[in-house]
């Protein structure tokens, strides 16, 4: 699998195993979006781990956490709404 500028990547199985190992390929990547759902506080915490894997700091910005626009979404529906907006969003925003 490829991940180019044409690819965005949202990690949400909320195991680090299975995230971080995504995420590591993903920063490393041409992927223009790179998302992750989970609390600020997850966030910090996964930062901290990619960081001790070897991950650049300045790559690590890449990352988009937690994902979606603040659109007050409460439902599974609106809170797809609001990820797949933050994407259009910033796809838009490179080309």
């Amino acid at each position: 699998l490829t991940l180019d500028n044409y690819t965005a990547l949202v990690v949400l199985a909320h195991d680090p195993k299975l995230d971080d190992a995504a995420l590591i390929e993903a920063i490393a990547s041409d992927a223009f979006y790179i998302g992750c759902l989970g609390s600020n506080t997850n966030h910090e915490k996964r930062l901290q781990r990619l960081k001790l894997a070897g991950c650049a700091e300045e790559k690590l910005v890449k990352i988009h956490a937690p994902i979606g626009l603040d659109i007050g979404a409460k439902t599974p529906l609106e809170i797809a709404l609001s990820i797949m907006s933050e994407i259009i969003l910033k796809f838009r925003k490179n080309v």
